[in-house]
C-alpha cells in the first residue's frame, strides 16, 4: 500500500485549510472572471479603489468590495493604501496574463467556472450514482455544455488552423487538404473546426456528425452564414455508422475532439471511425493527456482537477444507460489499447506544443 499521501496530523490540518481556502478562491476567481472584472483590472495602469473599479465594470460597489476582499487575501491582486487612507487594489501584469480574456490559448481564468457549473449541474444525481452506480443524462448539463462549446470554439478558432493541422502527419495533411480529400469531425459540436478547415480549403468537403440536433442546426446556419458549400452536417449516432452505409470508407481523414471518452460505448464508436476511413486514410483523436492508473498521475499538474471534472460529467454521462463509463481520466495505455482493439494497426501518441493538456492520438488502419 503506498502511503505517498500521508502526513502528519498537524501537517495535514494545514493543507485542509489550504483545500478550504483554494475551493473558496475558486469560486471567487469563477466569479470575477464571468464578470469581467479581471479584464477591467487589467487595464488598469495603476491601483484604483473598489467603488472605482465597480464603476468602470458596471456593477455594484459593495459586492465588487467584498470579492476584492477575496483576491487580495487569496494572493491574486495586490492592495496598497492610497494617500486618503482608502485601499486600492491592482491586477499585476503576469496575473492578467493567466486572468484576463486577451491572454488567448493561456487563459486559466476561464476554468475556475467549471467546477461551480458542474456542482450545480449534477451535484445531487452524482452523490446518486456512489449508491445506484447509475450515470447522468447529458440533457442534464445544458450550462456546462453551453460552457465547453464556448471555450472549444474559441481554442479552434486559435490553433486549429495555424498550428494543429499543420503538424498532422508531420505536415502532409495540408498538401492533401489543398489537393481536396473528405474530412469528417465526429462529435463536431456547433461545427467551428469544420467550418474553419471548409473556409481554409475549399476543395476538400466537410462532413459534422453529432448526435444533438440542436447543434447540428446552429453548425448548419453558421456555414450557411459563411457562405460554405463544401461543408454539411448530419444528426446521427457516431457508434452506429460505416457498417455497410453511406460513411462506410467515405473519408480520407476523421478527427475526433474530446469526444470518444464520453461515448457509452466507446469501443464502437472507434470501430466506426475504422470503419468510415477509406484504406490509405487516417485518424486524428485529441483527448487528455493523462495515464491510465491512478499512480502514473501522482504528479500530474492538475490530476485533482480533472479527476474531479471527470468524476462529475464525463464519467457519469458515459455510464448513463449502462454505458462504459470510461472518464476523461482514461489515459494513454487505454486509450492505444481500445484503438487497437477497433482495429486501427498504427497509433502515435503525440504531444502538442500549443496544447500541453491534450494529447493527440494520430491512427491510420
Amino acid at each position: 500500500m503506498s502511503d505517498s499521501a500521508a502526513t502528519a496530523p498537524e501537517d495535514f490540518s494545514k493543507k485542509m485549510i489550504d483545500i478550504l481556502n483554494h475551493g473558496a478562491l475558486n469560486l471567487a476567481v469563477g466569479i470575477g472572471y464571468r464578470m469581467k472584472l479581471f479584464d477591467v483590472m487589467d487595464a488598469m495602469e495603476t491601483p484604483e479603489t473598489a467603488e472605482s473599479i465597480a464603476r468602470q465594470a458596471g456593477l455594484n460597489g459593495r459586492y465588487v468590495k467584498e470579492w476584492l476582499g477575496i483576491m487580495c487575501t487569496g494572493g491574486v491582486v495586490t492592495l496598497a493604501d492610497g494617500e486618503d487612507g482608502e485601499a486600492r487594489y491592482f491586477l499585476p501584469r503576469s496575473h492578467g496574463d493567466v486572468l484576463a480574456r486577451r491572454s488567448g490559448n493561456g487563459n486559466l481564468g476561464v476554468y475556475a467556472q467549471e467546477i461551480p457549473l458542474l456542482t450545480l449541474c449534477a451535484a445531487e444525481k452524482v452523490l446518486a450514482g456512489f449508491q445506484t452506480g447509475e450515470g447522468v443524462p447529458y440533457a442534464d448539463y445544458p450550462r456546462f455544455q453551453a460552457f465547453m462549446t464556448e471555450l472549444a470554439n474559441a481554442k479552434h478558432r486559435q490553433v486549429l488552423i495555424d498550428r494543429f493541422i499543420p503538424a498532422v502527419d508531420d505536415g502532409r495533411l495540408i498538401a492533401r487538404l489543398e489537393k481536396g480529400i473528405r474530412v469528417c469531425d465526429l462529435g463536431c459540436g456547433e461545427g467551428v473546426a469544420l467550418n474553419l478547415m471548409a473556409g481554409a480549403y475549399p476543395e476538400s468537403r466537410f462532413t459534422g456528425i453529432d448526435m444533438d440536433p440542436e447543434v447540428i442546426a446552429v453548425a448548419r446556419r453558421a456555414a450557411k452564414t459563411a457562405g460554405l458549400e463544401n461543408v454539411h452536417f448530419c444528426c446521427r449516432d457516431a457508434a452506429t455508422l460505416g457498417n455497410g452505409d453511406e460513411f462506410e470508407s467515405a473519408f480520407d481523414y476523421i478527427t475526433a475532439f474530446d469526444a470518444i471518452h464520453d461515448q457509452r460505448d466507446p469501443l464502437a464508436a472507434l470501430e466506426s471511425v475504422r470503419r468510415m476511413l477509406a484504406p490509405e486514410g487516417c485518424f486524428s483523436m485529441i483527448d487528455i493527456d493523462s495515464r491510465t492508473a491512478h499512480q502514473d498521475n501522482m504528479a500530474h499538474p492538475m490530476g485533482p482537477f480533472l479527476y474531479t471534472v471527470s468524476l462529475m460529467h464525463c464519467m457519469p454521462v458515459s455510464l448513463y444507460n449502462n454505458g462504459a463509463g470510461l472518464g476523461m481520466m482514461w489515459g494513454r495505455e487505454q486509450a492505444v489499447d481500445l484503438l487497437g482493439q477497433a482495429g486501427f494497426g498504427s497509433v502515435a501518441v503525440v504531444e502538442m506544443s500549443h496544447d500541453p493538456f491534450n494529447v493527440h492520438y494520430f491512427c491510420r488502419q
